[in-house]
């Protein structure tokens, strides 16, 4: 039986929230009080039960359950993949990139690309998840195309950066070894839609699909993630039962016993008072790239511009990474003392996987060896208490994740947990969450101003703009 069969393990990597913080009861008059919460209960139970109604619609939340043959597929072929190569790389961008990046970072050791092969569990792992030329021209400077599989990712077929890598890959394994190509590059896309899918069967692809109402920002745990991590030796069965175990928590509909439900109420609360910075801050290492995943996840899906009625929204809140203990040196002064526009959600780890003790030295200097006989793990974790601390002194809304350990489970529930979060949130602020036509008039006008055909009305649009005035520039 696998671990995460065992109910006790379920139970003990169950992920703990902390709010009190965000709560009038520590915070006084800037807190939220439990009347705010219990005023819009009308609202709460609307919005949970659309998101039980519209579950249907909402592809990704049945991703721990319908993948077990996928799940199949992806392990055998990331066998293959490991016996043939020394390196693998992900061509893609937004959540094609920033899912396989935060979920590589957080369960495969941190060093991973460093370590000599017969210590890692896969190929040495790169993302291309921009289109900078220097950036480019460094991976070829440290990877050997002959021994690496290229994983290009994009769902719509269309992405114009990634297709860009694509046609830059493809042209230099076509110059190795003809048309035969396949062995060395894998799609995942559409099953029937964008120009991906048409190249993948013409060069012979192994091609994994994204589901049909699965969109970038939640496609994590499918495919577009899990194959990565198959190669690179992670247990994807276990995310995706710590991702189903959330599930069946966030299946509570009152609002005070799910997690979720209570991060997107608290999140709301203080939109409608104005706090529209949300700081995502783990207190591990492994978590930083959390950071990165969540700010897509929240930018994106919120940041709408009008409600379902075409009423105007203007809705979001900014999404800001941090990490701790780093950006106590960087950030927290702005945190404590700065105006209080952000919630601030602490992320941090009960037990480490590793320990490391401050040894004995330099007795006399009593400003130093006050931290003998402590550890690392203890004092990142005092670290962030006291920051915690410091933040609600100063009247600061603050909350706190705590996950058991960071492993593939833990990982699971709180990818799963964050997306819960951001459709509930979403229901509140009356929007769809799952579009992004923001996102689409930037590609249109990259399109228009690149030459792509069935453009030119925005080409015009984009050419009758009024002139820049040379005196706001400075040269």
């Amino acid at each position: 039986m696998a671990r995460y069969d065992d109910p006790s393990f379920r139970e003990s990597m169950r992920l703990r929230l902390d709010y009190n913080n965000m709560m009038s009861d520590m915070l006084g008059e800037r807190g939220i009080r439990e009347d705010e919460i219990d005023g819009i209960s009308d609202q709460l139970d609307q919005a949970a039960r659309a998101l039980v109604d519209n579950r249907g619609n909402m592809r990704w939340r049945e991703l721990p359950y319908n993948q077990e043959q996928i799940v199949e597929d992806i392990i055998k072929a990331a066998e293959e993949i490991r016996k043939r190569c020394e390196y693998f790389v992900v061509l893609g961008i937004g959540g094609s990139a920033l899912g396989p990046i935060a979920v590589q970072q957080a369960l495969n050791h941190l060093r991973y690309n460093e370590l000599p092969n017969r210590k890692r569990k896969g190929p040495r792992f790169y993302v291309l998840d921009n289109v900078d030329p220097e950036t480019m021209t460094a991976l070829f400077d440290v990877i050997e195309p002959d021994k690496t599989v290229f994983n290009v990712i994009t769902k719509s077929g269309g992405t114009s950066e990634t297709m860009s890598q694509l046609l830059i890959v493809s042209d230099i394994l076509h110059s190795m070894y003809g048309d035969k190509i396949s062995d060395h590059l894998i799609a995942v896309t559409d099953e029937s839609k964008g120009n991906l899918i048409k190249i993948a069967r013409l060069e012979g692809l192994c091609t994994f699909y994204v589901p049909d109402g699965v969109g970038g920002r939640f496609s994590e745990l499918c495919p577009v993630g899990l194959l990565p991590a198959a190669v690179c030796g992670i247990d994807i069965r276990e995310l995706l039962a710590g991702a189903a175990y959330m599930d069946g928590i966030c299946a509570e509909e009152d609002v005070r016993k799910n997690p979720a439900y209570m991060l997107g109420t608290l999140s709301y609360i203080a939109m409608r008072r104005g706090i529209n910075i949300h700081v995502m801050m783990p207190y591990a290492d492994s978590l930083k790239y959390i950071s990165d995943w969540f700010a897509q996840l929240w930018a994106e899906s919120l940041g709408k511009l009008v409600h379902r009625d075409g009423s105007d929204a203007h809705a979001g809140q900014t999404p800001v990474k941090a990490l701790g203990v780093t950006d106590q040196h960087s950030q927290v002064q702005l945190y404590t003392e700065g105006p209080f526009d952000k919630i601030i959600t602490f992320l941090g780890v009960e037990k480490f996987r590793s320990k490391v003790a401050i040894p004995l030295r330099y007795e006399d200097i009593h400003d130093v060896s006050f931290l003998s006989g402590h550890s690392l793990n203890e004092l990142l974790q005092t670290e962030q208490h006291a920051t915690e601390y410091a933040v609600m002194k100063s009247g600061h809304l603050s909350e706190t994740i705590t996950l058991p350990e960071v492993n593939a489970f833990t990982i699971g529930e709180l990818l799963y947990m964050f997306e819960v979060m951001t459709a509930f949130t979403g229901e509140l602020l009356d929007i769809d969450t799952f579009n992004q036509p923001g996102v689409e008039e930037g590609k249109n006008a990259t399109y228009a101003m690149l030459g792509k055909p069935g453009y030119d009305e925005k080409r015009a649009e984009l050419e009758s703009q009024p002139a820049k005035n040379e005196k706001y520039i400075l040269a």
